[in-house]
């Protein structure tokens, strides 16, 4: 009987193969009918970027990060077709031109997003990031008071006191402190400011031990296990939930984030005293009291959303941040130097004075080019249509873009292309301070309408932290006996080593910071 059922099974799978083979097949026959085919196409795979790298099967997970601009250098244009076998037969045409990138993000009824794609990051509801259309510009109008002056104020405000907090209360007075993985201090961080400036939560680095009363995990645990590893709950079933240790422990923080995220919600809501608030989630709590169809899974949707974008976007940016300052210390000298350029008596640094810090910026954006917190954006052409795409010698090539065709844009290829980044593997933030830098070239956080809402918050942020830190105390790489004889080229790929998550994630960044 088992044997029946195993060839039964066996037939099945190889029917289903046979099908997609044949899919395939069609869909590459079709394509070769255009006389651009045979320019762009880079590859062909049997199974997508799900499993690891395996030549002629799969890419890998990690395969825009590794490949950077090399597939389009090697086709000569910048633009590639990849074509895919399994989840799904499809063909995409990979993007590396900042013309047409711009085309491509600007007209947003051309070139929508595919939400269905985006499904991943629904699992606690609708949300902006995974809407079109009118559900989108009603998430955005709600959220965007959120993101005004005023409260980028508040945000700069709250971090400056965190990183006091850890300055005075964490670190104290000792004159060198040795981390083990840099994420152990930015991932704190990142959370700290954003309960604060977003959601009205301060914590203070004493509070953030153990575990609450009622719970299992911390809420940091549980919006990182949740980060890390929501690829799992995609894949597994329910019920094979349970399977494994690693992937109850998965289980667990998606129900442990949503008790906590409810729980925001449910205080906020049944405060005795109500404060004026003009942060995330009082916009939020504001439009579900407001509209009734703006449910509490349209709330946990959105806070979870946020939560991603403002806790492990801006950890791991700083992280990378960290690692290559003290990769590069001529740069965080230069860095250094201009800080105390404008904080001359040594004060701490205002607001106000944000435009002043140019330096921190260079190095936050030369830290986001290098290490840009997606690989890629998804967009699919809804008509018939033509983009026009270059290469290094200057030629130009019309692609006609058929109704339905896949599009990335490859954020990485783009901010590794040698036609607008000069010695692309270099760390330079000098060149985010020429007048005519490639702003077209540079998209951490997309571009046109569908631009990060939060962007401002994210630098505002990043440059308050970065500042006030470079400002007390020097950062160097941890030296270890078992990397003594290492060159550079060695150390700086053993520190910047990075792996796939919701966004690039650093592995282990050893740092020591010392005080000035």
């Amino acid at each position: 009987m088992l044997a029946k059922v195993l060839i039964l099974v066996a037939s099945l799978v190889g029917l289903y193969v046979i099908q997609k083979y044949v899919e395939f097949s069609r869909m590459v026959k079709s394509l070769q009918a255009h006389s651009w085919f045979t320019t762009v196409f880079s590859q062909r795979t049997i199974i997508g970027n799900i499993l690891p790298r395996i030549p002629g099967v799969s890419r890998g997970r990690h395969a825009t990060w590794l490949e950077k601009h090399r597939p389009y250098a090697i086709a000569g244009w910048d633009a590639t077709l990849n074509i895919t076998l399994l989840p799904r037969t499809s063909a995409v045409l990979s993007l590396v031109d900042a013309a047409a990138i711009k085309e491509v993000t600007t007209a947003r009824a051309r070139f929508p997003k595919p939400v269905e794609q985006y499904k991943v990051l629904s699992f606690f509801g609708d949300n902006i990031v995974a809407s079109e259309g009118e559900d989108w510009k009603r998430y955005r109008k709600i959220a965007a008071p959120a993101f005004s002056d005023r409260n980028n104020k508040l945000i700069w405000d709250e971090t400056i006191r965190i990183i006091l907090d850890l300055f005075d209360n964490v670190w104290g007075s000792q004159e060198s402190i040795v981390i083990d993985h840099a994420l152990t201090i930015t991932l704190p961080i990142a959370l700290f400011v954003l309960g604060a400036a977003a959601f009205g939560r301060r914590i203070s680095w004493k509070d953030d031990e153990g575990i609450p009363p009622n719970h299992q995990m911390s809420f940091k645990d549980a919006i990182h296990e949740v980060s890390m590893n929501c690829f799992i709950k995609v894949i597994f079933p329910d019920w094979a939930m349970g399977l494994t240790e690693h992937t109850r422990r998965v289980r667990l923080a998606f129900e442990e984030l949503d008790s906590h995220m409810l729980e925001m919600i449910s205080k906020r809501r049944n405060a005795e005293k109500k404060e004026e608030r003009h942060d995330l989630l009082s916009s939020l709590l504001d439009a579900s009291a407001d509209d009734p169809t703006f449910t509490d899974r349209d709330l946990t949707g959105n806070i979870f959303i946020f939560l991603v974008a403002g806790h492990e976007t801006t950890a791991h940016t700083l992280c990378f941040t960290f690692a290559l300052l003290a990769l590069y210390p001529d740069q965080q000298e230069i860095l250094y130097q201009h800080i105390k350029s404008v904080l001359a008596d040594g004060r701490l640094p205002t607001y106000e004075e944000m435009p002043l810090f140019t330096q921190s910026m260079a190095v936050f954006n030369e830290t986001l080019r290098m290490f840009p917190p997606v690989n890629g954006i998804p967009k699919y052409s809804a008509e018939d249509t033509s983009l026009t795409v270059g290469n290094a010698t200057g030629d130009k090539l019309v692609l006609p873009v058929p109704q339905g065709t896949a599009i990335t844009i490859n954020t990485v290829g783009l901010h590794y292309n040698p036609r607008y980044w000069k010695d692309p593997e270099e760390f330079r933030p000098s060149r985010f301070l020429e007048p005519d830098w490639p702003r077209d070239a540079f998209l951490p956080f997309s571009a046109g309408p569908r631009a990060c809402i939060g962007r401002k918050f994210f630098e505002t942020e990043g440059i308050a932290i970065l500042t006030l830190l470079i400002s007390r105390y020097k950062i160097e790489v941890k030296e270890e006996p078992q990397f003594a004889s290492e060159t550079f080229e060695e150390r700086k790929a053993r520190v910047l080593a990075s792996k796939p998550g919701l966004t690039i994630t650093p592995i282990q960044v050893p740092l020591v910071f010392k005080r000035r």
